[in-house]
């Protein structure tokens, strides 16, 4: 019931809130830490990740530069893995780390990561989900029971999805970190101050995963109110 009003669900959201805006933060401020730190093999973002994917041979994945700042991924369907401008000519600890990562997005790709394969399955669901479950879950507050439900189910899709992109993003730093001192890239201080990087990338998979769990509860609190 609201109050002044207020509706109470919104409530549960707070602390998945406050997770969710300290991951940014942690993140941009660990960034921009170890973006000013320079490599001490004074590689930029693009050729460490060339150096991964060759030694990894993945020679046929493209390297691209794209537009902003931490837009960095790695694309299964075209096989290029796209690095932004802050991190493809960067010659930062930063940089490194996150090149890094998605090298290891393109080798779980390789060796047919089975979490990342189902990620990539889902993704058609995810983004229906997405797009429509809260239009058919507001509209069916007014019209139908059904539509609710199906709001739901559709919402559901999309917090599993984030479930799932957590043991992937997690497993690719792992793989980042063993290989970049291997390859002697970095030095094992260095390789330290790169975890705190994708540590603080990881933390924001994480909020993002709690705040759709939270956001699925309170659907549910709420259609259980309209029921009652």
């Amino acid at each position: 019931m609201p109050i002044f009003g207020i509706d109470l669900t919104f409530i549960v959201l707070i602390p998945a809130m406050i997770l969710a805006m300290y991951a940014q933060s942690k993140v941009q401020r660990t960034y921009d830490t170890y973006s000013r730190v320079g490599l001490k093999s004074n590689m930029t973002g693009a050729e460490v990740a060339r150096t991964l994917l060759d030694n990894s041979g993945l020679h046929e994945v493209k390297i691209e530069r794209v537009r902003g700042n931490l837009t960095d991924h790695y694309d299964p369907r075209t096989k290029v893995l796209r690095l932004s401008d802050s991190v493809y000519a960067n010659r930062s600890i930063a940089a490194a780390g996150v090149a890094a990562h998605e090298s290891g997005h393109a080798i779980q790709d390789k060796e047919r990561y089975a979490p990342l394969k189902l990620r990539g399955a889902m993704v058609p669901l995810a983004s229906i989900g997405s797009r429509f479950s809260m239009i058919l879950f507001i509209a069916g507050l007014f019209f139908s029971e059904t539509l609710i439900s199906v709001g739901i189910i559709l919402f559901s899709v999309t917090v599993l999805f984030q479930l799932i992109t957590l043991p992937v993003e997690f497993d690719a730093s792992n793989r980042a970190l063993q290989v970049l001192e291997g390859y002697q890239i970095m030095e094992d201080g260095e390789v330290k101050k790169a975890k705190k990087v994708l540590d603080a990338a990881a933390l924001t998979y994480v909020a993002a995963a709690f705040t759709g769990i939270m956001s699925l509860f309170r659907l549910i609190l709420i259609r259980n109110r309209r029921n009652n």
